[in-house]
C-alpha cells in the first residue's frame, strides 16, 4: 500500500534560544528561516496567531524555502475567541483574504487553536466548521482543530469534525486531552514533552515511538496504544502527516524534529 508523507518539524523559527544551539551563533535573523527549512521539513507558522500578515509576507516566507517543504498556518485568535459562528465567520474570511494562499505549493493545513477555556458547543462547532472554506483563490484547503478543554473527549465532536473533513489534533505528550481520532484525509500532531535533560528532547524510546506512530498514520491506520473515542474511519491507502514538536523544553525541540527525521529517513530507505 502507498503511504502518505510526513512533513517534521517546530512552532516558529524564531527563537532567541535557538541561536548557538540549533542556528550558527554567526547566522543572521534574517536568514534563519532559510537555514531552519533546509533542516526540518515543515514549520508552524505562529506569527499569523498574532497579527494580520500580508501577501507580499507570504511570498516572502514561500520563496525563503526550498522545494517541498511544506508550511501550516495557524490561524488568527481572533477568530477562534469569538462568541458567536456568525462572528467567527466575519474573522475567517479576513484571515484568508489577507494572502495567505500566496504560499502555493507550500500551503500545509490551517490549525485553529482553541483556548482551554472554549467548551465543545455542538452549535457553535457546527456553525463554526460549516464556515471554514474548503478552497480559497483555487488552492484546496485543509483544517485542524486543537481543542484543549477535556469537554471535547465525546463521540459527538468526534462526528462533526469527520463530517468536515476537518482533522483534530493529537495532542501528544501534554496535559491537554488526547483526542486521536482520526477524522480527516490527514493527521496533525503536536508532541509537547521534549526534555532539557535530553540532548535530542526525548530519549531513543520516545522518538522510535513517535516515528513509529507517524509511519502507521501514514499508511492509513491507527496506532494501537493510541485508544479512540469512537469508531474509525475506513482505513485509507495513506495519509499525509503533519507532526510538530512545540512546548515542552523549546529549546530541545529542533533537535527533536531533526532525530524524528532521522529515523523516518532510515525507515523508508
Amino acid at each position: 500500500m502507498a503511504a502518505g508523507r510526513i512533513y517534521v518539524g517546530v512552532g516558529g523559527w524564531s527563537f532567541a534560544p535557538w541561536r548557538g544551539l540549533f542556528y550558527p551563533k554567526d547566522l543572521p535573523h534574517a536568514h534563519e528561516l532559510e537555514f531552519a527549512s533546509r533542516r526540518l521539513t515543515s514549520i508552524e507558522i505562529n506569527a499569523t496567531f498574532y497579527r494580520t500578515q500580508t501577501r507580499e509576507t507570504f511570498l516572502k516566507w514561500r520563496d525563503a524555502t526550498p522545494e517541498g517543504f511544506v508550511f501550516s498556518v495557524k490561524a488568527p485568535r481572533y477568530a477562534v475567541t469569538r462568541r458567536s459562528a456568525p462572528e467567527a465567520r466575519e474573522s475567517i474570511l479576513r484571515f484568508f483574504d489577507s494572502g495567505v494562499t500566496a504560499l502555493g505549493q507550500k500551503l500545509g493545513p490551517i490549525l485553529w487553536q482553541f483556548p482551554q477555556s472554549r467548551k465543545f458547543d455542538p452549535q457553535f462547532f457546527e456553525g463554526f466548521l460549516a464556515a471554514l472554506p474548503q478552497q480559497w483563490e483555487g488552492a484546496a484547503l485543509r483544517h485542524a482543530l486543537e481543542v484543549r478543554n477535556d469537554s471535547f473527549k465525546t463521540t459527538e465532536f468526534v462526528a462533526l469534525a469527520r463530517a468536515h473533513r476537518a482533522a483534530v489534533v493529537i495532542a501528544g505528550d501534554s496535559d491537554f486531552p488526547l483526542i486521536p481520532d482520526l477524522t480527516a484525509s490527514f493527521v496533525y500532531a503536536r508532541i509537547m514533552g521534549a526534555q532539557a535533560t535530553r540532548r535530542m528532547g526525548y530519549d531513543a524510546a520516545g522518538l522510535d515511538l513517535w516515528a513509529s506512530r507517524a509511519l502507521t498514520w501514514a499508511a492509513g491506520g491507527s496506532p494501537d496504544d493510541l485508544p479512540r473515542l469512537a469508531a474509525n474511519s475506513p482505513r485509507r491507502a495513506a495519509r499525509d502527516v503533519f507532526l510538530y514538536v512545540i512546548r515542552g523544553a523549546k529549546a530541545r525541540n529542533p533537535a527533536a524534529a531533526m532525530a524524528l527525521i532521522g529515523r523516518l529517513q532510515e525507515a523508508q530507505a
